[in-house]
């Protein structure tokens, strides 16, 4: 029993030891695991590290040297024109003035690194701390989210590396920072710094700076000043205290609670430093940054600065190659036109006369040429009328607006039939016609070629803001807080344009509705060649149909309506007047006449070139206003003449080709229907269709059944016609007897047999035709209309005239008859003490009836006779009357002597320019509308 139990007992030791021996080889394994895995890790982060810090060593071996002479250098930015030739050096880096340590106040440096580098005394060229804030950010929101730069980072990075967001230029831009931390003091490094920073308008460095922006010392400069300098840097153009003060002085007062909550200084004097007014603080002394075409020049900073590609040491300081669209003969004619008297001939003798030009090429929305004013001036800091201004557009919107939306959404065609009656906005503000008449029925295009405020006001109201502000947002940058109403349909703008937004808008109208943002920069080139386009993509702003019948209609503006004076022979041109309005207090606070106006525009363009240009004066007082009986409102179109007229002589100027989706139908006039068999010739005019909204039914007015005897009017008599080579135009004139029914004539050309078209000339006893073509034989119809009904009608009175292909010059067949001047009752009654007071609403602009420029008789004393001169003749000659035409506008004989003078009659004639709509004061020009 106890051998038994002692050989169990034996057995149960050895299964014990057993076990127990397995337990103990089971854990060896994994200890052995773990130590092959912390081994493996030890490893591969050695190599990493020597793997990292081979990297580091390579791209620290490509660093430059840090060169002490470049600490103060900066490269000049390099520009080319249109056909890459290099045309001038911007020297940026030139206009400096070096200050001491000792020179710099307190308060300069506190403001400067409490924004820059709050711990700039504190870390070794490195801030690990906004470092490891700047890695947290690339790592969640892609690398370059965040910088993390010191003060000593930037002056490395402006002066020896590239601004592209790498890694290896990272690494190069700390490693510089640390040895230029190792060679030099912080005093030294923030004086480089302070000398080296780009300020804008004043050039480089603090010390002249101070000396620019307030005429002041560095040790002169409050806490104010100081923050208003360290708030620069970041956007030296969008912080521009002279351009830009709202912007500069939020920027400042940013600034000024950071030093506050940074200990820099204390409550009390960070809010009397808030408290301090930007004006009283600036007292600008004029820079001598100099250069030919500066107005073209500052408009490629301004498109760089706002280009997000680059940084202001890219700009200013990396000699980059700007290549641009500058048409360098384009530009110094323009330049010519405006600052000499050797083109127009009538700029008013008043130093804030101003006037601005955009040119543009039509398909590209290339920039060609800039007008920035009438004063000669080489400084890229000036003013620049051209692109600076945001006035209001007056009837220029009225394509824009009104008729291009109604074409566009409502498939309007050119015979569309508005009534042109009293009316008024949505919300019952009344607005009227310049003078306060009405011409009843009329197609879109006889009111857009006259300009009737109602007729547009209608339109918009027919297709809604609600699609018309979108259209017009297309093609113009306009504030996206500024709310549309029914009073910018004329072009009362709360805000304004610029010459540069119209002419990229109508250049959308001849480039069949794709709109180009316009633009002086194609492509940048850096120092190390590498390369970015710029060219902006075109975007279809609107159906080519929209586009060519708003341009058909255009074509009808210049030829014989409201813009005739920019009429350029040879040259298809569209166009269109605007002129706009002051307000009945700024009249009588400054003694304005009711024929004055703050703003005159056109804006045109032919299948090469658009441009806009504005005329006006540089704020509001006695003295400044666009005087119409002076013909100053015509000086627009005198300009964009010169302009076009000489960028189109040389090459080929091809008419608007008419899109397949436009389709041309001959219509009863008065009707938009087809003429039945008993429409009179007279009354068929050839209009434009959507294709597929053309008409189809006939006109039932003349049925040949229709038995029914009308009231019968009398007939123009003396109709003759004759054509004027010198001013290239041909001249109508007529009698009309005595009647009791009050008749507004309907003029008709068509040439050599083809379609006609209409001349709007009112109740004038004279139509001037513009558009000649040499080689062509004109036929001209007059027919009397009665103003009650226009169904009323006389027989038309018919002649003709030849204009000759050659050399060859043919008499006349017709000799010129002494004429008696109209009856008293028979003239118009339209007085320049009348103009404004037929306007229900004398607050409003309504003075948007652009009458065909060069049509007399209704100037103060005229008659409406039968000068043949470019607007002379009874009572209507503007000077330079050879025989009987008078000198100023009234008196004189009722002659048929032919005027010289370019641009005929008094402006006052047929209703008149157009003028800003019916709104209260705040959509009319401010005092200082030039500074918004």
């Amino acid at each position: 029993m106890s051998d038994q139990n002692t050989r169990q007992g034996r057995r149960q030791a050895r299964m014990q030891e057993s076990a127990n021996n397995k337990k103990k080889s089971s854990g060896k394994p994994k200890r052995g695991l773990f130590k092959k895995i912390f081994m493996t890790l030890v490893v591969l982060l050695a190599v990493a590290i020597i793997a990292g810090g081979v990297t580091a060593g390579v791209i620290i071996a490509g660093a430059p040297d840090l060169d002490e002479e470049k600490l103060m250098l900066a490269q000049p930015i390099q520009i080319y024109d249109q056909d890459d030739e290099l045309v001038s050096l911007l020297d940026t880096g030139e206009r400096r003035i070096n200050a001491s340590y000792d020179e710099l106040p307190d308060s300069l440096k506190d403001a400067i690194i409490s924004v820059e580098d709050m711990r700039f005394y504190d870390h070794f060229g490195i801030d690990l701390r906004r470092l490891a804030g700047a890695v947290r950010a690339n790592i969640t929101e892609g690398f370059g989210a965040e910088g993390a730069s010191t003060i000593t980072q930037q002056l490395v990075k402006n002066l020896f590396l590239n601004q592209e967001k790498a890694l290896t230029r990272k690494v190069q831009e700390q490693y510089l920072a640390i040895k230029l931390e190792q060679q030099y003091s912080k005093e030294q490094i923030l004086t480089m710094y302070l000398n080296q920073v780009y300020l804008g308008r004043a050039g480089y460095g603090v010390k002249i700076a101070a000396e620019s922006y307030f005429d002041k010392s560095l040790e002169e400069l409050t806490i104010a000043d100081s923050a208003l300098l360290a708030g620069i840097p970041r956007r030296p153009s969008y912080y521009d205290p002279i351009q830009n003060p709202d912007n500069a002085e939020s920027r400042r007062n940013l600034i000024i609670g950071l030093m506050e909550e940074q200990g820099k200084i204390t409550a009390e004097e960070a809010e009397e430093a808030r408290n301090t007014p930007i004006e009283d603080q600036i007292n600008y002394q004029e820079t001598e940054t100099t250069s030919p075409y500066a107005a073209y020049y500052s408009e490629i900073l301004k498109e760089l600065e706002e280009n997000d590609e680059f940084t202001v040491n890219d700009i200013y300081n990396s000699g980059l190659k700007v290549y641009t669209s500058l048409d360098q003969s384009a530009q110094e004619h323009v330049e010519n036109v405006l600052e000499s008297d050797e083109y127009i001939t009538n700029y008013p003798d008043n130093p804030d006369f101003q006037a601005g030009v955009t040119l543009i090429d039509t398909k590209t929305g290339q920039i060609k040429a800039i007008g920035s004013g009438r004063q000669q001036s080489d400084n890229r800091n000036d003013f620049n009328y051209a692109t600076d201004i945001t006035r209001q557009p007056g009837s220029t919107i009225k394509p824009i607006l009104d008729y291009g939306p109604a074409i566009e959404y409502l498939q309007w065609s050119t015979a569309h039939i508005l009534v042109d009656e009293p009316h008024t906005y949505s919300d019952g503000k009344e607005f009227g016609n310049y003078g306060g008449t009405y011409r009843g029925a009329m197609s879109m295009r006889q009111a857009l070629s006259s300009s009737q405020n109602v007729p547009a006001v209608k339109a918009l109201q027919e297709v809604g803001l609600d699609r018309a502000e979108p259209f017009a947002k297309q093609l113009l940058t306009l504030n996206n807080d500024d709310s549309f109403t029914e009073a910018y349909a004329l072009g009362g703008f709360n805000t304004g344009v610029s010459t540069k937004d119209m002419a990229g808008a109508y250049a959308a109208f001849g480039n069949g509705g794709t709109f180009t943002e316009p633009h002086t920069i194609r492509k940048i080139v850096f120092a190390d060649d590498r390369e970015i386009n710029l060219e902006p993509e075109s975007v279809k702003a609107m159906e080519d149909y929209t586009a060519y019948m708003i341009t058909d209609m255009l074509k009808t503006v210049v030829s014989s309506g409201t813009g005739q004076i920019a009429n350029v022979p040879g040259v298809p041109v569209a166009g269109k007047t605007g002129t706009t309005n002051f307000t009945k207090d700024q009249r009588d606070k400054n003694n304005i006449p009711s024929s004055g106006s703050p703003d005159s525009w056109f804006a045109g363009y032919s299948t090469n070139y658009t441009a806009a240009v504005w005329t006006g004066y540089d704020g509001v007082k006695e003295g400044n206003y666009i005087n119409r009986d002076r013909n100053e409102n015509q000086i627009a179109q005198n300009i964009f003449k010169a302009v076009m007229q000489d960028v189109s002589t040389g090459i080929e100027n091809p008419d608007f080709v008419k899109p397949d989706s436009v389709i041309e139908r001959r219509v009863e006039r008065g009707t938009e229907k087809l003429p039945s068999s008993g429409t009179p010739q007279s009354e068929i005019v050839t209009e434009l269709f959507v294709r597929g909204a053309e008409p189809t039914q006939e006109s039932e007015t003349y049925e040949e059944e229709e038995e029914e005897e009308i009231e019968e009017i009398p007939s123009p008599t003396g109709l003759q016609a004759s054509y004027e080579e010198a001013a290239d135009q041909i001249i109508a004139t007529w009698n009309y007897p005595d009647s009791d029914v009050d008749v507004t004539f309907d003029v008709q050309v068509t040439a050599d047999g083809g379609s006609g078209q209409s001349i709007e000339v009112g109740s004038n006893q004279q139509a001037i035709f513009s558009a000649v073509e040499p080689g062509t034989t004109y036929q001209i119809s007059v027919t009397a209309v009665s103003t009650e009904d226009s169904s009323l009608r006389s027989s038309p009175a018919t002649t003709s005239v030849t204009v000759a292909g050659t050399e060859e010059d043919e008499e006349e067949e017709e000799e010129p008859v002494e004429e008696e001047p109209p009856e008293e009752e028979d003239q118009p009654e339209d007085t320049p003490d009348e103009n404004n007071e037929g306007n229900p609403d004398e607050n409003n602009g309504d003075n948007g009836e652009d009458a065909p420029e060069n049509t007399p008789g209704d100037n103060e004393d005229g008659s409406g006779g039968n000068g043949n001169g470019n607007g002379n003749g009874n009572d209507n000659g503007n000077g330079n009357g050879n025989d009987n035409g008078n000198d100023n506008n009234g008196g004189g004989d009722s002659g048929n002597g032919n005027g010289n003078q370019d641009g005929g009659g008094n402006d006052d004639t047929g209703g008149g320019e157009d003028e800003t709509p019916s709104e209260p004061e705040p959509d009319t020009p401010s005092d200082d509308e030039t500074d918004e």
